[in-house]
């Protein structure tokens, strides 16, 4: 009988699995690229523009969804992939479903970058 892990083991594993799905994405899916080398620019612009702790808090929390909800686009369109490969109206419908909510959070992140960068830049 296998001697069931610890607690802290599992912790351990599981980070290591989303660090490897993290990795995996990013090698793997040219929009997270892109959403990366952007999040790279903007957080060289706060350090330039010397935003503030709550400005900072906010771009955070922007890149953070965009490229979360990025990755939840991605596993559902592997998911609906691997479900149905060949083309098909209703699986089409579910991954523009999940490419639309990428598209509103990328919207509502470049709104911040506006706000945050706007004042600085005028």
């Amino acid at each position: 009988m296998n001697k069931k892990e610890s607690f802290f083991a599992n912790r351990i594993k599981s980070i290591g699995y989303a660090v490897r799905g993290a990795l995996v994405l990013l090698k793997k899916e040219a929009s997270i690229k892109v959403q990366f080398t952007i999040a790279l620019l903007v957080t060289a612009a706060g350090f330039f523009f010397n935003i503030s702790s709550t400005e900072w808090i906010i771009q955070l929390l922007a890149i953070g969804l965009v490229m979360s909800i990025e990755g939840m686009n991605t596993a559902v369109e592997e998911i609906a992939n691997f479900i149905h490969p060949e083309h098909n109206n209703k699986i089409g419908l579910i991954k523009d479903i999940a490419a639309g909510s990428v598209f509103y959070a990328s919207i509502i992140a470049i709104i911040i970058g506006l706000i945050i960068y706007l004042p600085k830049i005028f």
